[in-house]
């Protein structure tokens, strides 16, 4: 097969072919995977993809960045004691009755441009700005899912505040990263002042794990702007999906640590028992060899009844519950080093707490009209948070044997503004409305019921069941009896009760951390200081390039003939890579080799296409799409003529790409020198 990239002649494919003689293969190499005629990651019978490990970058911390939709925070720990994570100091400011080690995702800055404040500070300050003020300032809040929604993600993608400004969501990001870095950073010089500054911390950024290439490059670019890591050092840099890390993290808890919502004590035994989850696998499958009758065993040593259960695969869920998304992760605990291997591609939503507060916004539609809603959050944003705020406040509270009523502050601006406006009070407006579990308190306050507010979980709720329920549907993951909940939203009891109560009759346990709110960022830790826990991953997509083949008659169709110099060619074939939902070790290699298509050639750029079927013929089938592009840069040294003054001979690069990271990486070689070659995949240049 001659394999010629399909975006025009700017780098050839080496391969084999009848009418060309393959690549030579490296001693002990399978022959496969130096041509293109490789199979890309393929089932154990034929030959596999090299798997490489992973180099690892030096590093005396780790720190974590869990950057959430609603709320946001960062922990850390040192290599020297990976497992002692500490949890950045208490922010200023902050709700009553509400923990600070996290922050609100909101960012302030002056009607200029110019960084002013995040979290609570900035929050605070927005609120107490005068409202003809405040229109000049630019607050964004809930800024995170603008990157998973936005279908054409660029760089030069813009962000709208509050006020409607708009400004790059590149810059909005990296002043936020930046933030964390120098609140981080200062902590860390009070902590241990003989810490060197330079290369010492690996960061971590938490993304979902639905969030596709495009998102995680566009965090990734977002932190080299915010000063980070630089690009020349960007291994010091790792995305972990959060899931993931959740999973990470709550592979280590201590029994004692869980709560059952079914109402039984997931250690099952002594409240001083310290074994962690995995520990406690291994020594229950060893115990379970040894005696035959050992659930009795089992709990009375503490190890207790729900880890005895697992011991089929050892397999379980993690639905990360977010502010914006549900994400969800299924794995199996591997022995006998307790990594994790992934056994079904991560799925998931937008159904996210801010579903919850959308239904209560088309609520307060239906009540007061939607142009006027329209209008107040244009003219007067800062009060329009300040509404914000005390439904999140009234919305933690809600749960599903809660009894009596919620009283929802409305802003005195609100009041006013609506009187101005209408003509009317709002007392007068929910008399009027069709709403009738909405009334108005003589306090100035609207008043719901709680099967009201309950209802307004509904459609959220009921998104993230069905999409449990889906993936429990799917035979790669039969046998599950375990799931974690765990994200911010997790923490409702209504969403804790609608989830037990639906899945709880199928025999799934349902187990909630007990600090579930900050699941995500301890595991981000623990995931930074041991990238390689998690082992093997599913490909969400299928991945490859267009190529040319021979054409072969009966085979291909007509419309793909292509007449080059009197050779017959099947055009815009789809060259694969990996397949989707396929199980790839992190390590495993996909290789390819390319040829200058002309002397002197400074560049080869190669269209990648994706899809989300394994079963594409070609770049043009429905569903298959351009994601991205493989660029190689060459040094001019290497494009020249030798030393001795003769012409150049083919020259080949041989790429290699990993499809077992959270990242999508890829190296590249000149195979005369053992030069390596500058080569990276943009997902954000369509």
């Amino acid at each position: 097969m001659l394999a010629v990239p399909e975006m025009g002649l700017q780098g050839l494919y080496i391969g084999s072919s009848p009418e060309r003689s393959p690549v030579p293969s490296p001693p002990g190499s399978p022959r496969t995977q130096e041509s293109c005629g490789i199979a890309p990651l393929t089932p154990s019978q034929s030959p596999k993809p090299e798997a490489r490990a992973p180099q690892q970058a030096s590093f005396s911390v780790v720190v974590a960045i869990d950057f959430g939709t609603t709320s946001s925070g960062y922990a850390f720990s040192f290599a020297s004691d990976p497992e002692a994570i500490h949890m950045m100091r208490k922010w200023e400011g902050g709700d009553p009755g509400v923990a600070h080690q996290k922050t609100p995702t909101c960012l302030l800055l002056t009607p200029e441009g110019a960084f002013h404040s995040f979290g609570y500070t900035a929050r605070d300050y927005y609120h107490d700005l005068d409202p003809e003020e405040a229109r000049d300032w630019l607050y964004f809040e809930k800024f995170k899912m603008k990157i998973h929604s936005a279908t054409d993600l660029t760089l030069k993608t813009q962000l709208e505040a509050v006020n409607g400004k708009t400004m790059p969501a590149l810059e909005v990001f990296a002043h936020a990263l930046r933030f964390f870095r120098e609140h981080a950073l200062q902590e860390l010089r009070e902590q241990s002042p003989l810490l060197p500054e330079k290369d010492t911390v690996r960061w971590v950024l938490t993304v979902p794990a639905i969030w596709k290439q495009p998102a995680k490059q566009f965090m990734r670019e977002a932190a080299y702007l915010a000063g980070l890591v630089s690009r020349e050092n960007a291994e010091q840099l790792l995305i972990a999906l959060e899931p993931e890390a959740a999973s990470v993290y709550c592979r280590k808890l201590r029994l004692h640590q869980l709560l059952d919502l079914s109402g039984r004590a997931p250690g099952g035994g002594r409240l001083g028992e310290r074994r962690s989850i995995d520990s406690s696998f291994r020594q229950a499958r060893e115990q379970l060899r040894r005696y035959r009758h050992s659930r009795t065993f089992l709990v009375e040593s503490g190890v207790g009844e729900l880890w005895a259960e697992m011991q089929a695969g050892d397999r379980y869920v993690v639905a990360d519950c977010g502010g914006g998304t549900v994400d969800l992760t299924v794995h199996q605990l591997e022995q006998p080093h307790g990594t994790l291997k992934e056994l079904y591609k991560a799925s998931g939503g937008p159904y996210g707490a801010v579903g919850v507060d959308l239904a209560f916004e088309q609520l307060l539609c239906r009540i007061f009209g939607e142009d006027f809603i329209a209008t107040f959050k244009r003219q007067r944003p800062a009060a329009w948070v300040d509404l914000t705020i005390a439904f999140e406040a009234r919305k933690r509270t809600a749960g599903p044997h809660r009894a009596g009523a919620l009283n929802i502050s409305l802003p005195f601006s609100f009041i006013d503004f609506y009187r101005k406006q209408r003509g009317h009070n709002v007392e007068t407006a929910l008399r009027r409305s069709s709403v009738n579990f909405v009334k108005w308190s003589s306090q100035g306050m609207l008043r719901m019921s709680c099967e009201a507010m309950n209802e307004l979980f509904q459609p959220t709720v009921s998104g993230i069941i069905q999409h449990i329920e889906a993936l429990l549907a799917r035979p790669e993951v039969q046998g599950v009896k375990l799931l974690f909940l765990v994200g911010g939203f997790a923490e409702s009891a209504v969403l804790q009760h609608a989830v037990q109560a639906a899945l709880g009759s199928r025999g799934l346990r349902v187990v909630v951390p007990h600090d579930v709110g900050l699941t995500i960022l301890k595991g981000a830790v623990l995931f930074g200081q041991a990238p390689g826990v998690v082992r093997v991953r599913r490909s969400p997509l299928t991945y490859g390039v267009g190529v040319l083949n021979r054409f072969v008659p009966g085979r291909h169709p007509p419309e793909k003939l292509l007449v080059r110099d009197g050779r017959r060619w099947c055009t815009d074939v789809f060259e694969r890579f990996v397949a989707a939902e396929q199980s790839v070790a992190l390590g495993e290699e996909v290789r390819r080799s390319y040829c200058p298509a002309r002397p002197g050639q400074r560049r080869v750029l190669i269209n990648l296409y994706c899809c989300a079927t394994e079963d594409a013929r070609f770049i043009t089938d429905p569903g298959v799409r351009k994601c991205g592009a493989l660029s190689l840069e060459l040094e001019p040294a290497d494009c020249g003529q030798d030393t001795a003054g003769a012409p150049p001979g083919r020259r080949e690069i041989r790429a290699a790409m990993q499809f077992g990271d959270t990242e999508i990486k890829v190296t590249a070689v000149d195979v005369s020198t053992n030069r390596s070659v500058r080569a990276a995949i943009d997902f954000l240049s369509n």
